[in-house]
């Protein structure tokens, strides 16, 4: 295996944690210290301007429409700029829910529009209808990941891709990013490393095999090249998500 240590920068942790996203970090922490490789974990707030070198992997996690908004804003313009750089040269940018709608063009809500980071081409919108809420099961196809990620997602805005983007994978079981086109998260950016889901649980300890494909991917080696890990916990989850999906 590689050497190296994974650099995470975990944007807005206070505000953006809502279902403790925050637990996710936690899965990229143990699985690193199991293998022996070295984790750095840094925090950027409000206010806060980021290195677009010094980190590996950017994390955002969901979070409540009013501390989203503060978010919105402050990506938008404090860390515009550096998130784009990091992800021209291939850092991963990990965002779930909250996090997911801010990567794109805008949030549009009832009475106000939230700005995007306008990392991949995505729009999300407030749309009637009751609230996409339940547990999700998606087949996703990531070189050396995991083939079906289960979570569970919990949101009104209905998000749609630009006819350029690809989901990060399709529904097998719930609705996705807007219950129509069958389609859930995203996968962009200029080296496809720019990752969006609606999944939270938190999501990782669920889907250890997507906790090592961003590992990898951030560290620039193949999940091949990772150590293995005992993961049943994992398959078990997995069996229950196939079951569910009739599969």
């Amino acid at each position: 295996m590689a050497d190296g240590t994974l650099r995470v920068c975990a944007l807005y942790p206070d505000l953006m944690n809502i279902y403790a996203d925050r637990g996710n970090l936690t899965v990229f922490e143990r699985r690193c210290a199991w293998r022996g490789v070295g984790f750095e974990l840094a925090g950027a707030g409000i206010g806060d301007a980021i290195d677009p070198d010094a980190h590996d992997l950017f994390y955002i996690g969901g979070g409540q429409d009013r501390d989203q908004a503060l978010c919105a804003r402050d990506l938008a313009t404090v860390k515009r700029a550096a998130l784009h750089a990091a992800a021209a040269r291939g850092a991963v940018v990990f965002a779930v829910c909250g996090g997911l709608q801010l990567l794109g063009h805008g949030y549009d809500l009832e009475d106000e529009r939230l700005p995007g980071v306008g990392l991949v081409d995505l729009d999300t919108r407030r749309e009637s209808g009751p609230r996409l809420l339940g547990n999700i099961a998606i087949a996703v196809d990531l070189p050396g990941g995991p083939p079906i990620l289960a979570g569970f997602e919990n949101h009104a805005g209905r998000t749609y891709l630009g006819a350029g983007e690809r989901p990060l994978g399709q529904v097998l079981k719930g609705n996705g990013n807007n219950g129509k086109d069958g389609g859930e998260g995203v996968r962009g950016g200029p080296h496809g490393t720019v990752i969006g889901t609606y999944m939270h649980g938190p999501l990782l300890p669920k889907n250890t095999g997507l906790a090592d494909w961003l590992t990898a991917t951030a560290l620039g080696f193949a999940v091949a090249d990772l150590p293995p890990l005992d993961d049943g916990l994992e398959a078990a989850a997995h069996g229950e998500a196939r079951r569910a999906a009739g599969m």
